[in-house]
């Protein structure tokens, strides 16, 4: 399902605080950037998840979240992504403390991205 430009302004207003949040369109939803971080995303109009990790995502759980787990081939696939709290979604300053916890694993993933990169740059040139 595509993403409203009204929900994708409603996002931006929401995380504005954490600094220039930019919206990239992809497979249907969206993801929320700061930078080349990836802190969260969109599946539909109302729903935002978050990046997460082993520590953070009991946090989410705590407060009544899911992770995002979708159909695979041959299993269900759990991915790094947790439902922004429903009490966050109209409070900026609580959505704001959630996307700022978010940033860090998602900048540690960003990261492991570009080192990546640079890794098949290498064997290319090597």
């Amino acid at each position: 399902m595509a993403v409203s430009p009204e929900f994708a302004a409603h996002v931006r207003d929401l995380f504005h605080g954490i600094g220039p949040v930019a919206i990239r369109r992809m497979f249907g939803g969206a993801g929320i950037y700061l930078g080349d971080a990836m802190f969260g995303l969109i599946y539909e109009d109302g729903l935002i998840y978050m990046r997460g990790d082993a520590e953070l995502g009991p946090a989410y759980e705590a407060e009544g979240s899911e992770q995002w787990v979708y159909d695979g081939q041959s299993k269900p696939v759990a991915m790094p992504f947790w439902r922004l709290p429903d009490s966050a979604m109209d409070d900026p300053d609580e959505a704001l403390a959630w996307a700022r916890r978010s940033l860090m694993p998602a900048e540690a993933a960003a990261a492991e991205k570009r080192a990546a990169k640079a890794r098949k740059q290498a064997r290319k040139r090597g």
